[in-house]
């Protein structure tokens, strides 16, 4: 994906080819033009923006550093989760100055969890509880080996890294970064922003046909939308509208890994091309090319989270019987975090995910009984890949290489 679309930005240099909301280029099906690269404009000002999407993918990220870094306590992590502008919360004074958070967005879509407050409650839970752990159990036994029952570290064979875990042998800082790749990126982009209950809200398809821009803005309302989704995947990007992917440590890189993967190659263009002509179908006010683009990238965002979390299972397996169980623990937390996600995953013309809510809690269950990653089998890592593997239609061993 890299090379293809550092080509095209190539391509566009050279023939300055930019796409228009009035005078598109690249002509596709159903009189709907899609342009060469993300870039949409309106009077000559791009009507591409999405701030708030970036903003947060940062402050995830200064998060999960900062859960790796013992020095920090229960409050300023949580500040980090539940920043309030104007909050020195962060080492970039943008986002301090920011007056969005990341806590707000998690479980936060309207069509999953409008109507869901409990379970939508539950999931924020389970988010806190693990930063609470990470700073009250984990960090002051920074220095203590761990062992079934006991949070502390482990090294890696042969002088690796270090793991930092808690008594199940789950790092946490893991299940937060890998959780929030579903419950804030997957979820805000499949179940909110590509939605037609957000997309035609109220006034958006009149505004829209008639070229109504929101107040001092740019674009319409519905062109906002769908650029927001959009900026959950590529917000982190140097230049969004020609991304390169491994922009950042949550579904901008993951895509890029499963797209590497030779039984997955394509997923990655497959997204951006639904992406540029979903947008474009907008500016066209063809509504029936915009929906059937956004089931496209349901089906594709989604099985991200279901290929890394075989993934990460299956190699935590093996790594388990090669006596290495740092990196198996490290290796099963991503895992962990990956199935966590597949709650928020979104199965294409239904308004339901791959895995419920009580389906995924399940899983954890089974994950982390006893001494959890100390105490778990071949046979329940086997079990869960393989009904994973089955509801994505794709193989175990297609998702381990």
């Amino acid at each position: 994906m890299k090379k293809v679309l550092l080509g095209v930005a190539i391509a566009t240099t050279i023939l300055t080819s930019c796409s228009s909301d009035d005078d598109n280029n690249n002509e596709i099906d159903n009189g709907v033009t899609a342009p060469t690269t993300y870039s949409f404009e309106r009077n000559g000002e791009s009507s591409v923006s999405f701030d708030g999407q970036t903003n947060r993918i940062l402050m995830a990220g200064e998060l999960t550093s900062a859960l790796k870094d013992n020095t920090q306590t229960e409050a300023s992590l949580y500040a980090m989760f539940t920043h309030v502008e104007g909050g020195i919360d962060f080492s970039d004074a943008n986002l301090n100055a920011s007056g969005v958070n990341v806590r707000s967005k998690v479980a936060a879509s309207k069509d999953y969890f409008s109507a869901n407050v409990t379970v939508a409650n539950l999931i924020k839970a389970d988010f806190d509880s693990w930063i609470a752990e990470q700073a009250n159990t984990v960090f002051p036994n920074w220095n203590t080996i761990a062992t079934a029952g006991q949070a502390g570290q482990l090294q890696q064979a042969t002088g690796g890294t270090n793991r930092y875990l808690n008594a199940k042998g789950l790092e946490l800082n893991q299940a937060v970064s890998k959780g929030f790749i579903g419950g804030l990126m997957t979820d805000q982009m499949l179940n909110n922003y590509l939605s037609t209950s957000v997309l035609d809200e109220g006034s958006n398809i009149a505004n829209n046909n008639n070229g109504i821009v929101e107040e001092g803005k740019s674009y319409t309302s519905m062109e906002h939308k769908w650029d927001e989704a959009y900026g959950y995947l590529y917000g982190a990007e140097a230049n969004p509208s020609v991304p390169v992917l491994g922009a950042d440590s949550f579904l901008n890189t993951y895509l890029n890994q499963v797209d590497s993967d030779s039984d997955f190659t394509g997923i990655a263009m497959n997204v951006y091309n639904a992406f540029k002509l979903g947008r474009a179908a907008i500016v066209a006010k063809n509504y029936e090319v915009r929906d059937a683009q956004a089931q496209i990238i349901r089906e594709n965002i989604s099985k991200v989270s279901a290929v890394r979390a075989v993934h990460y299972l299956q190699v935590g397996k093996n790594k388990i019987a090669e006596g290495d169980m740092a990196s198996a623990f490290h290796q099963l937390s991503e895992g962990f975090g990956f199935v966590y996600s597949l709650q928020f995953t979104r199965k294409p013309n239904t308004n339901v995910p791959y895995f419920t809510h009580d389906e995924v809690e399940g899983y954890v269950a089974e994950l982390m009984a006893g001494n959890g990653f100390w105490d778990v089998t071949d046979n329940t890592l086997d079990t869960i890949s393989e009904e994973i593997a089955a509801r994505f239609n794709f193989t175990v061993a297609q998702a381990t290489n």
